[in-house]
Order: structure tokens, then C-alpha cells, then sequence
């Protein structure tokens, strides 16, 4: 049961990194041929700073970052995790693993949240 459970966020986590890659695919790469307000304001490339820090003033980005980067973690060490466990190693090395994989998980998503709240704050004060 408790496997299924976890397939059924490995897939909804994947759903949510498709959509997210694909509005970045959009914004970042698309500007010219999809023009969104806004999103762009100061013109020219999307990765010009003025273009970078105005996105960062919008919560949105903020948070679908966020989002992103937990989809991407679960997505990825859930799948690694996965992959350890259908290999014949011994059932203490595979929980060893999945420890490892989970305190590394977490510091990754609280460094990068961290970033996206820091960016946020630094483009609200310039």
C-alpha cells in the first residue's frame, strides 16, 4: 500500500515538473514567439537582470520554484531510491540508502527555498 501511494506522488510530481518546465520553457526560451505580459518587462532577453529581478518581485515565481524544486527532488531521489531497491544489495545497505537520500533531500530543499525566499527579498529591496 504504502508503495502505490508513493508511485502515485512519483507521477503527480512528474505532472507538476512538466507544467513548470513547461511555463519555463515558455518565459525563458519562447519570448519572442509567445510574448506574455509582463514577464519580460524591460525587453530584450529574458535573462537580462532587469527581466530576472522583476519575475523575482512576483510571488509566483517564488512559489512555483519552491514547488519545482520539491516535484524535482521527490521525483528524482524517489526514482533513485527505487532503482537502489531492485538491485541485490543487502536490506541495511538499501536502508542506508533511503536514509541518505532523505536527509539529502531535505537539506537540498531548505537551501534551495532559502535561495528563492533570499531572491525574492533582495528583489523587493532593489
Amino acid at each position: 500500500m504504502r508503495h502505490s501511494r508513493l508511485w502515485t506522488w512519483h507521477i503527480l510530481a512528474g505532472l507538476v515538473i512538466l507544467v513548470l518546465l513547461g511555463l519555463h520553457m515558455v518565459i525563458m526560451h519562447l519570448d519572442e514567439v509567445l510574448p506574455l505580459a509582463g514577464l519580460n518587462p524591460a525587453g530584450g532577453e529574458a535573462i537580462d537582470w532587469a527581466n530576472v529581478a522583476a519575475r523575482a518581485k512576483l510571488g509566483f515565481f517564488m512559489a512555483s520554484y519552491i514547488v519545482l524544486l520539491g516535484a524535482a527532488l521527490f521525483h528524482g531521489l524517489y526514482g533513485l531510491n527505487t532503482i537502489i531497491g531492485e538491485t541485490n544489495v543487502g536490506a541495511g545497505l538499501k536502508r542506508f540508502a533511503t536514509a541518505c537520500l532523505m536527509v539529502m533531500g531535505v537539506a537540498l530543499f531548505v537551501v534551495g527555498t532559502y535561495a528563492a525566499i533570499a531572491a525574492r527579498g533582495l528583489a523587493m529591496k532593489g
